[in-house]
């Protein structure tokens, strides 16, 4: 199969003239046919648990720019829902949990064991992509990283500095580290849930890991990361893992092998060449296009476009983004994204 699927030849460490390409929230608003999608599902978790219309918004995508990849359609919080958090999202301002402070909170959640009631519509979701992407398509299953689910957790919200994460992590250290063993137990049992319904390769987002410092980063970031991989591939023998610690900046380097991961996705803030010499010998990489060029196009995305693809054209690369799509970003501008990283 890794010889039929572009992504799948990259992330088993083969350089391709033309890298595969995907793009993080390619289904999104920056899509007419999302929205009148999400219009039709009510509101966000409504789409979330909607089996048929997750798996429609996941394969609009794929229909307008004929990427090699999908990647599911759900959100990195419906962990803590199924665990037994209070989850809601507020238009224009985005989620709002019931936290997690004190050890009277974190004794309401229920067991890794339980999390698959609640997300049985998710890998539903993923048998109906199994059966109706294009045969050539690769299919990402995903989940956020334990340290950024945590913030989420802890804080109610997105936080700028995820402060109150950082602070329950260093006054109460027994019940943040016992949090992110629960995050970690059910994102296992949870991505394993997506590989048996047809999910051919898993990511995991650590949205917030740049803002881990010192030996912090190796213990809440890298740590939980390596947990993961080992135990999807002991379950999964062969199945592939892409990390995205993002903002890790030289923390990049190494992390492939620390992990077991077999691919590290890289922000744009770091440069491609330095990602090429640095990060990118120890195995597959993915990035990093900074996305403004989604909203703003023109010359200056066909040469940064260009110049990631010179960067990391002596080894194995997928190409995306360096972070998710904006809602304001223009459909023409992912189409030529896309036409300049096939046609040179």
């Amino acid at each position: 199969m890794a010889g039929q699927k572009k992504l799948l030849c990259a992330l088993a460490g083969e350089k391709q003239d033309v890298p595969p390409i995907w793009m993080m929230r390619q289904a999104g608003r920056y899509l007419p046919e999302y929205r009148a999608t999400r219009a039709e599902a009510g509101d966000f978790l409504s789409l979330c648990y909607n089996s048929d219309l997750a798996a429609e918004v996941t394969l609009q995508p794929i229909r307008r720019y004929g990427f090699d990849a999908a990647i599911l359609f759900a959100d990195i919080l419906l962990i803590p829902q199924a665990l037994g958090a209070d989850l809601w999202f507020v238009t224009g301002e985005g989620p709002r949990l019931s936290t997690i402070t004190t050890e009277a909170d974190f004794a309401k959640l229920g067991p890794a064991s339980d999390i698959h009631e609640t997300l049985n519509p998710i890998y539903e979701t993923v048998r109906i992509l199994s059966r109706e992407l294009p045969s050539e398509t690769t299919l990402i299953g995903f989940a956020g990283a334990p340290w950024t689910v945590a913030t989420y957790m802890i804080a109610g919200r997105g936080t700028p500095d995820q402060g109150p994460a950082h602070a329950l992590r260093e006054e109460n250290t027994a019940l943040f580290e016992a949090l992110l063993a629960r995050i970690t137990e059910a994102t296992i049992d949870y991505l394993s849930k997506q590989i048996e319904a047809g999910a051919e390769v898993v990511k995991i987002f650590d949205s917030w890991a740049g803002s881990l410092k010192g030996e912090a980063f190796q213990k809440y970031a890298l740590e939980p990361c390596r947990q993961i991989t080992a135990a999807l591939k002991e379950r999964h023998p062969g199945i592939p893992v892409i990390g995205f610690p993002r903002e890790a900046g030289e923390k990049y380097v190494g992390f492939a092998k620390a992990t077991g991961v077999d691919c590290v996705a890289l922000d744009n803030s770091v440069d491609p060449e330095w990602a090429a010499a640095n990060v990118q010998v120890d195995g597959c990489v993915q990035g990093n296009l900074a996305s403004r060029h989604m909203v703003t196009g023109g010359q200056d995305l066909v040469d940064d476009t260009r110049r990631i693809v010179e960067a990391f054209k002596k080894g194995p690369h997928i190409f995306n983004l360096g972070h998710g799509i904006t809602p304001d970003a223009d459909p023409d501008n992912v189409q030529l994204m896309i036409d300049t990283v096939r046609g040179g």
